[in-house]
């Protein structure tokens, strides 16, 4: 039996025989390490438990710079962490650095930025209200221009309705105040309308003037007189009879 200052000895893989150590009960407690919190101007050392998660560094951190938790940010080698990661499992040891960022809530913000985020939305909403009145008016130019290209008439007052239409959603778009990506879609959708409105002044001019088919129409095919020289006969041939017949003069050729 051994004795109470008898020590234990083991044999390492490498084959060496060292003391055995006895069990550190201690070592099943959690490992505290300090971490370098920045935030701001401030630096401070912050000893907290290696398994603890960064949602409960958070609650650490906030009893010391007073900023809640909900408006915290931890960065931990240039990322963002979550609150359920944990610390040791991040990589996270003694003396690593995190920086502790403010973010900033609805309420914090500046109420002129506030205002110029809601004017823009309400922008982009009123040009895509009127994009869609468009995109209506649009069909029935086609189908308009349609009819009167294909050879038919259309009543002129339709015509003159549907202009009117559209000059209507220009005055909308006149009284859109839009910033950024809606002044964008404004300007294209001003030049979308123009562009329709140009196509019914044509369907106007076309549907009050259309192309007449003469059925009356009289093909002449002459054979010009031909002499030595080569040279054609300057004589013309007779004008065409008033008919639908057609007439092909041959010409005598001498010698």
């Amino acid at each position: 039996m051994k004795g109470s200052n008898e020590a234990d000895w083991e044999m390492r893989p490498s084959g060496m025989l060292v003391q055995k150590r006895e069990d550190d009960s201690a070592s099943s407690n959690p490992t505290t390490i300090t971490i370098k919190v920045s935030y701001a101007s401030q630096d401070f050392d912050l000893p907290v438990p290696s398994e603890f998660t960064f949602g409960e560094v958070k609650s650490v951190i906030s009893q010391i710079i007073g900023l809640e938790p909900k408006v915290q940010k931890l960065l931990f080698r240039g990322k963002e962490k979550e609150d359920h990661e944990y610390l040791h499992l991040a990589g996270v040891k003694d003396n690593s650095k995190v920086l502790v960022m403010e973010e900033k809530t609805v309420e914090d913000k500046n109420p002129e930025e506030v205002k110029v985020t809601t004017e823009i939305s309400r922008g982009a909403e009123a040009v895509a209200e009127v994009r869609k009145e468009v995109d209506k008016l649009s069909e029935q130019v086609s189908a308009v221009q349609a009819v009167v290209f294909g050879g038919s008439n259309v009543e002129e007052k339709d015509i003159i309705c549907l202009t009117e239409m559209l000059m209507r959603q220009l005055l909308k778009l006149d009284g859109i105040d839009a910033e950024g990506e809606g002044k964008i879609q404004r300007k294209m959708e001003v030049r979308r309308v123009q562009s329709l409105v140009e196509t019914m002044d044509a369907v106007k001019a076309r549907n009050a003037n259309p192309f007449s088919n003469n059925s009356n129409a009289v093909s002449v095919t002459t054979q010009w007189e031909t002499f030595e020289s080569g040279v054609g006969s300057l004589n013309a041939p007779p004008p065409p009879r008033p008919s639908s017949t057609v007439v092909i003069e041959d010409w005598e050729q001498f010698e």
